[in-house]
């Protein structure tokens, strides 16, 4: 089993700057992907971002892209989102999840952290 808990989420002005931290327990976590997904009121949960086992290969969504940075430090076993230039439409809750590295599903969920975007 893998425990997930993210953390660093809060209110904070369009502009503005969070990091979100998800730090993971549980089996050897250097051979585990992570992502980071977001759910807004109403809406489906989605993809933002996702960094390898390794941390050579990282994927964003396009929206945003080249304002969010997803990072791992495996000696802290713990995952980071920075996320730069927030807009409103960020606003959302974010959850941290993990995958073994040959497995395509994430089986792994945090509770969530809310990030809320003020214009």
């Amino acid at each position: 089993q893998v425990q997930l808990a993210e953390s660093g989420g809060g209110l904070v002005q369009a502009g503005g700057s969070l990091r979100l931290s998800c730090a993971a327990s549980g089996r050897t976590l250097s051979k585990y992907n992570f992502g980071w997904f977001r759910q807004a009121p109403g809406k489906e949960r989605e993809f933002v971002a996702a960094i390898s086992w390794s941390g050579l290969n990282k994927d964003y969504v396009d929206s945003v892209k080249g304002r969010f940075t997803i990072s791992r430090d495996n000696a802290k076993n713990t995952v980071y989102l920075q996320m730069n230039n927030l807009k409103p439409e960020d606003t959302a809750v974010y959850y941290c999840a993990a995958r073994y590295r040959t497995i395509a599903s994430y089986d792994y969920w945090g509770q969530g952290t809310q990030v809320t975007v003020s214009s």
